[in-house]
């Protein structure tokens, strides 16, 4: 899951914010994360109850499923564009270019997105379980890329941006404003309010890419409530009663039940649910949240110490040929400040930046392959659990026949997309759609959950008043953070129709 989630605000959305404000906005990822711990561990606290994925128990609550499929298809929208795809695709074009592609190199990009997009499906046919070949992959990825990160970090950062990322996680209220200080690019608005009486007023072109650093921290999105699927394919809890996804290739003996399973509430039962909450609390507080805090401060260090040699991250005033080019080459900024920074020789510049491109791929290419598992298993486990059709016509060893006519399906809508978008817009647009929608729909489901886990579990193992707390800020700080982004682009022209 970690694996999962070190990707697009690490390697995207990450630089660029450090790039413009230092460190000073990454409480805002710690913050996230944090809640995202409230969030994970009520999907699992379900999944371990019954064995079902959290998307079942949506589908269960009134007024029921006819209402509540299309409502999340609406959500998830974001989270099945082919983002990631592209700006590997964009990475790939400069391996081969040798330089970052401009906005001329449109139709070699979008043909190399198109191979990237075709790799990251066939990693799914394999394994047994579809989880099983994602654990691998995410393994891989996760050892390459932090530790080419941890490596380069320090070697070559300063001490300087070291203490910039330590201090920017718990610099809490630091935002940009239009009239901070001359030479501050951030202001403390809680220490302003104090101070002043009165909060500065905030930056709103900068909210939309602020939002964007948000959602990709940590997961985001609907991607957090597959932990519930994980832990069911993992076996853990009542999960080793249910069944898993098989794979196309080796999975003939994995089946999956249409229906969840629960235990009686007897004393030995409950000393079992004791241990199995210990399990998923280990896994989301000593792996998952430090290993994501970790995924953000690495690359965050790079980019402060590198990005101020690349011209891909031009200010505003800069050559409009720069920032063209920044919206093509996002996912590329700290390689290409590698290559040109004055320290190195030539031919270490250009080791650096072959380096970092290739740590990039690694991001990137394991994670659309994730979105492609996602995207498939999130609506199998709906129409496996939903549909009467399906349950009353498919064996539990024939889940597979959904998963890939899923995943066929999913591939015909990459493809359109990616022409899509491709054609008339740049990674950089995709990644931030995908990235403020997933705000909304974790925002909106922090409720869904909290309301299911506290009125269906039995009370011996619903959530304590701190559990729900935190799953109540979680849903509080997103929608938050979706509505200022919706604010910032469509009240200019709330303004102009009011007048």
């Amino acid at each position: 899951m970690m694996g999962v989630q070190i990707g697009g605000g690490e390697w995207l959305f990450g630089p660029e914010v450090t790039a413009r404000f230092g460190g000073g906005l990454l409480w805002l990822a710690l913050v996230a994360i944090a809640l995202q711990v409230f969030y994970n561990l009520e999907v699992g606290r379900y999944a371990l109850f019954c064995g079902e994925p959290i998307f079942t128990g949506f589908l269960r609550t009134r007024p029921g499923p006819r209402f509540w499929a299309p409502f999340f298809v609406l959500l998830s929208l974001g989270a099945i564009v082919p983002g990631l795809a592209f700006h590997a695709g964009s990475v790939f074009a400069a391996i081969i270019l040798n330089h970052p592609p401009f906005a001329s190199d449109r139709t070699f990009v979008l043909a190399l997105a198109y191979l990237c997009l075709v790799v990251s499906f066939v990693p799914v046919l394999f394994g047994g379980k579809v989880y099983n070949t994602l654990q691998t992959i995410m393994t891989v990825k996760i050892v390459g890329v932090l530790s080419f990160c941890l490596i380069i970090a320090v070697t070559l950062v300063s001490w300087t941006h070291w203490a910039d990322v330590v201090w920017g996680f718990f610099n809490f209220g630091g935002l940009p404003c239009s009239n901070c200080m001359p030479g501050e690019r951030l202001t403390n608005f809680v220490s302003h309010r104090l101070s002043e009486g009165r909060f500065p007023t905030l930056e709103w072109a900068d909210v939309a890419i602020i939002g964007a650093f948000v959602g990709f921290a940590g997961g985001g999105g609907l991607g957090n409530s597959l932990y519930g699927n994980f832990v069911r394919d993992k076996g853990w809890g009542m999960g080793m009663r249910v069944g898993a996804i098989p794979s196309a290739i080796g999975g003939r003996q994995v089946r999956l039940s249409h229906f969840g399973k629960i235990f009686p509430l007897t004393k030995d039962n409950l000393q079992r649910w004791s241990g199995w909450w210990r399990v998923i609390s280990i896994d989301q507080l000593v792996l998952w949240a430090p290993g994501c805090v970790v995924g953000m401060a690495l690359p965050a260090l790079l980019s402060l110490e590198f990005a101020q040699h690349s011209s891909l991250f031009a200010p505003k005033s800069g050559p409009a040929s720069s920032v063209t080019q920044g919206e093509w080459a996002n996912a590329m900024i700290t390689a290409d400040g590698m290559r040109y920074d004055p320290r190195f020789s030539p031919l270490v510049g250009q080791t650096l930046w072959l380096c970092g491109l290739g740590a990039g791929l690694l991001v990137l290419m394991p994670s659309q392959v994730s979105v492609v598992d996602e995207v498939s298993r999130r609506w199998t486990d709906v129409i496996w659990t939903a549909s009467k059709y399906v349950r009353g016509n498919y064996q539990e060893d024939q889940v597979g026949q959904i998963y890939y006519s899923l995943v066929a399906l999913y591939f015909v809508w990459c493809v359109s997309s990616l022409y899509l978008f491709g054609v008339y817009g740049t990674p950089r647009l995709m990644t931030l759609v995908i990235a403020n929608l997933g705000n909304l729909a974790l925002g909106v489901t922090s409720f869904h959950i909290l309301w299911i886990n506290c009125r269906w579990l039995p009370k011996d193992i619903r959530p304590n008043w701190f559990q729900r707390l935190g799953l109540v800020a979680c849903g509080l700080f997103y929608l938050s953070i979706a509505a200022l982004v919706f604010l910032e682009k469509q009240w200019p022209l709330l303004r102009e129709v009011l007048q």
